[in-house]
């Protein structure tokens, strides 16, 4: 029984140190606002465990095979109690930069956008819903003739995007039939290039559905199409700030990457924790600058002021809401490693837990991402400390 109460008493004092955690916060309206929110249109969070899906699909298909038919035995879930279960002090090292990542994509781009980004790539080039014209409107409104180069840019990723799954399933065979060096500098250069119009992408998706949780704190009614095309004006706005990141991020982290496939650098493919964590770092230190692009029409500079005075004015509860997103994402990529530590070789296992993990993300960058908007407009608008209900 003292064996048993020692296991259970932990796990009482995190679920009461949680709901102190949760309801206790000066934000909790804007968190309450963010849930109803995804529970009125639920495709703020099925989008991101849509990506997040496709994700792990084409990670579980490249990098876990099923090779054997007693891959799929599912009885491997059922017996949880041969399973070595590693404590947290033997997964920590996996925890804190994806934790970190995962709060700094609230406020960019909160999902990996592969492998859809290709069935993205090919709708645009068909038009589809009026996307591509209101891109090319948008784009000349907004920065004149510079507006041919940015799209030039889009549009040469967008190719590079549907060229990276071909090339990587003709690797094998091509690699025979070419140098095995210059066919991988020739895809890691397609890769770094698909890189841009996925992570743009991935802003996108964050634009239409900060527009989205907009709407219904305005309580306004929208039709689908007209609310894809106007994400895609407002998205214009983002582009800006977007391209600033985004050169960060290959200067940073792609490019050394890139390098080290021409040239002999030291140390360089060890996972790029530090560059990282400075990206990292610096969308969280300019949290509200995409946002107020998004909902207001004003130049970069003016975005930049705005965030300076937002801070000023709200740091306390930006601070609160920072720990309230690092609080659930490090309890997930916990959950995670330790899942994954005790699953090991495991297939039909770890495919289950995969589809858990997506959803329960999902739902959990989704609620954060409504209530980040939430939070935004009541400060904006002086009324942190509202206690009437959103009618819509």
């Amino acid at each position: 029984m003292l064996s048993t109460a020692s296991r259970v008493y932990p796990w009482i004092g995190l679920c009461l140190g949680y709901a102190l955690v949760l309801f206790g916060n000066p934000i909790r309206l804007a968190l309450r606002d963010g849930l109803r929110c995804i529970s009125r249109f639920s495709r703020v969070w099925l989008t991101f465990a849509l990506l997040g899906f496709a994700y792990s699909v084409f990670q579980f298909a490249t990098f876990t095979p099923i090779q054997y038919e007693t891959d799929l035995d599912f009885n491997q879930i059922v017996s949880l109690v041969g399973w070595h279960w590693p404590r947290l002090l033997e997964v920590w090292r996996e925890i804190p930069l994806p934790a970190l990542e995962g709060v700094a994509g609230i406020f960019d781009n909160a999902t990996t956008t592969y492998p859809l980004s290709v069935i993205a790539a090919l709708l645009l080039a068909v038009n589809w819903r009026g996307l591509h014209g209101s891109f090319i409107r948008a784009l000349w409104q907004r920065y004149r003739a510079w507006s041919i180069p940015i799209y030039v840019v889009v549009l040469v990723a967008a190719v590079a995007t549907v060229l990276k799954p071909i090339i990587f399933w003709r690797l094998p065979h091509w690699g025979l039939a070419v140098s095995a060096a210059k066919f991988l500098q020739a895809s890691a250069v397609v890769d770094t290039t698909a890189f841009i119009f996925e992570y743009l992408f991935g802003v996108y998706i964050q634009v239409y559905l900060i527009t989205v949780c907009f709407a219904w704190i305005k309580g306004l009614s929208f039709g689908e199409a007209a609310l894809f095309k106007f994400a895609m004006r407002r998205f214009s706005y983002v582009l800006k700030w977007a391209g600033i990141v985004l050169l960060l991020g290959i200067l940073v982290v792609r490019l050394p990457l890139l390098l080290a496939y021409f040239m002999d650098v030291p140390n360089i493919l060890d996972y790029l924790p530090l560059q990282r964590a400075i990206m990292s770092c610096f969308i969280i230190a300019f949290c509200s600058v995409q946002i107020s692009l998004v909902l207001h029409n004003e130049s970069l500079r003016e975005a930049i002021r705005a965030h300076r005075l937002f801070l000023q004015r709200n740091a306390g509860r930006f601070g609160w809401f920072l720990l309230i997103c690092g609080l659930h994402f490090f309890l997930l990529t916990a959950a995670d490693a330790v899942v994954r530590g005790a699953i090991a070789d495991r297939v039909s296992a770890l495919l289950m837990w995969k589809l858990i993990y997506v959803v329960i993300r999902g739902f959990v960058t989704g609620w954060l991402l409504a209530s980040w908007v939430c939070l935004f407009r009541q400060c904006e608008t002086g009324r942190v400390n509202q206690e009437t209900w959103i009618p819509y």
